[in-house]
């Protein structure tokens, strides 16, 4: 396994620039900004709409096909801490 961050939300690979943040102003461990922000998830999304907003943003800054982004995040999106059971 490689030592990439992802975010715990969207699975977006994670640079010291992305990290969301707490209420408390520090930086969040787990969640990018776009995510996360002030202590709250900035978006209500069930898994389910957090994998379908994720598939046109991925085919886009990737070179995989939208059948495959569909198939990996279908794997990878309930694998990450917002989504496990």
């Amino acid at each position: 396994m490689d030592n990439q961050n992802y975010c715990q939300s969207c699975g977006m690979p994670m640079t010291d620039e992305l990290y969301g943040n707490n209420k408390d102003g520090s930086k969040s461990e787990d969640y990018c900004k776009y995510c996360y922000e002030d202590g709250e998830f900035t978006q209500d999304f069930t898994m389910e709409e957090m994998i379908e907003f994720c598939i046109p943003l991925t085919v886009e800054n990737t070179d995989m096909d939208e059948q495959s982004v569909t198939v990996m995040l279908n794997k990878f999106i309930p694998q990450l801490k917002r989504w496990k059971k």
